[in-house]
C-alpha cells in the first residue's frame, strides 16, 4: 500500500537544495516549493551542481518524485485577455515546466487563471488549455496540475466543471490533473464539515474528474465562511472548516501516493500539524 506523503510548502531559500531538508526538519514524508523566487518573472537557470545536490538531498532524505509539488510563480496567467501577457505568462509557465524536468520531479501545480472582466469564462478556459497543450508540447514527463481556486475576483477554476471543462480541452490526457485545496474548495461553496458532506464532494469529484487525475492536495483550514469567495488559510482545527475532512483524508486510502501539502497560517505549528495528520492514519 502507498504511503501518505505529508509535508508543507517548505523554503527554497538558498538553493532547491534546501527545500528536502527543511522538510525532513519538520518530519514531513512529502514537500512543496518554487523552483525560483515566486514573485519575479525571471531567475537565472538552475546550475547543474545544484541540480545534483537536490537529487541527492531528495534520496537521501526518501523524497520520491511522486511526494513532492513543486508550484509555480504567482504571476502567471495562463488565461490572461491580453496577448502580450498572455505570451509572457506562457514563456513564464514553460520555464518551469522545464525547471521540473531538470530537478526530474514529475509534477507542477499552478493556479489556473484570470479573465480579468475582458473576455468570457468559456474563452478564459479555453485560453487556459490552449497554454497548457503548447506546454506539454514542449516538454516531457511532467504532469500541468490544475489547482482548484476559492473564485475570488476574475479567477476561474473554482469549481468542479470548470476544472474538467479546462482538462477536457487538452490533447495530452496522460500529462494533466488537478490538485485540490480544501480551503479553496470551502470558500468556493463546497460543504467539507461532515463526513456526509466530504462524501458528497468527493463523489462529485470522482464522477466529473476521477481520484486518477488527484495528484495533490493543500491541507489547509478556512478563516472565512461557506460559499464567500475569500482565499483566506486557517491552521487545521482552527477555522471554520473544523478536522472532519482532514481526518477524512487521513482515513481513506484514495488519498496516499500523492502529496498532502500545508499552506497554514503559522510555519511554527507544521510539525505539530503533520504529526496530527499522520496520527490520524492509526485510529
Amino acid at each position: 500500500m502507498k504511503p501518505y506523503y505529508v509535508g508543507a510548502h517548505v523554503s527554497s531559500a538558498g538553493g532547491v537544495s534546501n527545500a528536502p531538508k527543511n522538510a525532513a526538519e519538520i518530519g514531513a514524508t512529502g514537500f512543496a516549493l518554487f523552483t525560483k523566487n515566486q514573485r519575479q518573472w525571471r531567475a537565472k537557470p538552475l546550475e547543474k551542481e545544484e541540480i545534483k545536490a537536490f537529487k541527492e538531498a531528495c534520496a537521501s532524505l526518501q523524497y520520491p518524485p511522486e511526494s513532492i509539488l513543486p508550484h509555480d510563480s504567482y504571476l502567471i496567467n495562463l488565461g490572461h485577455p491580453e496577448k502580450e501577457n498572455l505570451e509572457k505568462s506562457r514563456e513564464a509557465f514553460l520555464d518551469e515546466m522545464k525547471r521540473c524536468e531538470l530537478l526530474g520531479l514529475d509534477r507542477l501545480n499552478f493556479h489556473p487563471g484570470s479573465h480579468l472582466g475582458q473576455i468570457s469564462e468559456k474563452a478564459c478556459l479555453s485560453r487556459i488549455a490552449e497554454s497548457i497543450n503548447q506546454a506539454l508540447d514542449a516538454t516531457q514527463g511532467v504532469t500541468a496540475v490544475l489547482e482548484n481556486t476559492a473564485g475570488q475576483g476574475s479567477n476561474v477554476g473554482y469549481s468542479l466543471e470548470q476544472l474538467q471543462d479546462i482538462m477536457a480541452q487538452v490533447a495530452n490526457q496522460n500529462r494533466v490533473a488537478v490538485c485540490l485545496d480544501t480551503c479553496h474548495a470551502f470558500a468556493a461553496g463546497y460543504d467539507l464539515r461532515t463526513e456526509e458532506a466530504c462524501n458528497t464532494f468527493f463523489e462529485k469529484f470522482d464522477t466529473l474528474l476521477g481520484f486518477s487525475m488527484l495528484y495533490g492536495m493543500h491541507l489547509n483550514d478556512a478563516k472565512a465562511g461557506l460559499g464567500l469567495k475569500k482565499d483566506r488559510h486557517e491552521s487545521l482545527g482552527k477555522g471554520e472548516l473544523g478536522l472532519t475532512v482532514f481526518r477524512y483524508i487521513m482515513t481513506d486510502n484514495r488519498f496516499r501516493g500523492i502529496p498532502l501539502i500545508l499552506e497554514t497560517v503559522n510555519p511554527d505549528i507544521w510539525a505539530e500539524e503533520i504529526k496530527m495528520l499522520l496520527s490520524f492514519t492509526k485510529e
